[in-house]
């Protein structure tokens, strides 16, 4: 039903005065709607059902954040933003004798918790890594800082408590100067070379796709930045043939080619590692910088990748949500189609925009009008 009424779309806008008509009504609508944040506000009514799945999609985040506080989980994205809000606190310059006096509490009460929540419940322990990177960090923190400050001093004594209770802290995870962190041989012109020859294939080879290569270019999709190191997102990986077609059928960029991929991934993100709508757009940052180092990888492995759009389109996100079984807060990012290349596949030029289009050195500031006294 969906595919023809899309036909049934495209075929009117085939006709030029339909699509006259239609761009002349956009536009004018387009022009009173954006003059001002209130007129905005009266065209979103009149297209509430753009917007709202957003704004559900925060609130359910939102809610489950707050539900999650109680659970135990594999990984406490509220843990991990205070360790890495810690973190940065070490690696200032000057190192202040007391800093993150205000969340310190908060951040021991995350940590107790994890233990707790992850004690009372084996079969969902937290992830073994966080919780000794968490630990080491404290360690840390409580050496540089000045504890002769009552909180902190306070928050010592119940961290040095608790942490008898999990395992010594080994100091291996914690922050360290650049000179002593991996440094890599790869050249500029190296990288370029690569991210030329990463190029968007639609056409694959009948062969299906080793997982270990696929996890294999996951780690390195995983090292790409993340906002106060929560990594919002997950990668759901397809690679039986029936659910391949059946999960590469609901997004209509991949009409014309979606019969013959090998494995298909849905990257998702979750919107309940935030308590604040401020935070509601960095899944698709995030995801989006670790989709590109991934597909990256997938190249030095002899795969193939084309990201296909997905356009918040209320009736392609019921379907892909109905498929998944979604929960309100999780979206979808984008869908990642790969498999080794068709020798013989087309791959369109795609040029791309000079630099001195995307790019501009100390472009001119714009100051705030002077206000009279």
């Amino acid at each position: 039903m969906l595919k023809r009424l899309i036909k049934l779309a495209k075929n009117l806008l085939a006709i030029s005065w339909v699509r006259r008509a239609y761009e002349l009504v956009t536009h004018w609508t387009l022009e009173a709607g954006a003059l001002n944040r209130l007129t905005a506000t009266l065209y979103a009514i009149g297209g509430l059902l753009t917007f709202n799945r957003e704004q559900y999609a925060v609130l359910r985040g939102r809610r489950e954040y707050y539900r999650n506080l109680d659970k135990a989980r594999i990984s406490h994205v509220e843990l991990r933003r205070n360790i890495h809000r810690l973190e940065k606190g070490m690696s200032m310059r000057p190192l202040r004798p007391v800093f993150a006096k205000n969340f310190i509490g908060e951040t021991l009460d995350f940590y107790v918790a994890a233990i707790q929540l992850g004690a009372a419940s084996p079969a969902c322990r937290i992830d073994e890594a966080e919780l000794t990177w968490a630990q080491n960090v404290l360690a840390r923190y409580f050496e540089v800082v000045d504890t002769s400050d009552p909180a902190i001093a306070a928050a010592q004594q119940r961290f040095e408590l608790e942490q008898i209770t999990y395992q010594p802290a080994t100091h291996d995870q914690v922050p360290f100067a650049r000179k002593d962190g991996v440094v890599g041989g790869v050249t500029c012109e190296q990288l370029l070379t690569l991210s030329e020859q990463r190029r968007s294939v639609r056409w694959f080879l009948d062969k299906p796709v080793p997982r270990e290569l696929i996890d294999k270019a996951l780690l390195v999709g995983r090292q790409a930045p993340t906002a106060c190191n929560r990594l919002p997102y997950e990668y759901l990986v397809f690679d039986d043939p029936a659910l391949v077609r059946k999960v590469a059928a609901v997004p209509v960029g991949t009409a014309g080619y979606r019969q013959q991929i090998p494995t298909i991934i849905v990257v998702k993100g979750n919107l309940d590692s935030y308590f604040s709508p401020r935070d509601r757009h960095t899944i698709y940052i995030d995801a989006a910088l670790a989709a590109m180092g991934f597909m990256l990888a997938l190249e030095t492995l002899g795969l193939a990748s084309t990201v296909v759009n997905w356009p918040d389109f209320e009736p392609l996100e019921l379907k892909m949500s109905k498929t998944l079984g979604l929960a309100p807060h999780e979206r979808v990012i984008m869908l990642i189609a790969v498999g080794y290349p068709d020798p013989e596949g087309m791959i369109p030029s795609s040029p791309k925009k000079p630099l001195n289009v995307l790019r501009s050195y100390n472009p001119p500031l714009h100051s705030a009008p002077a206000t009279r006294k």
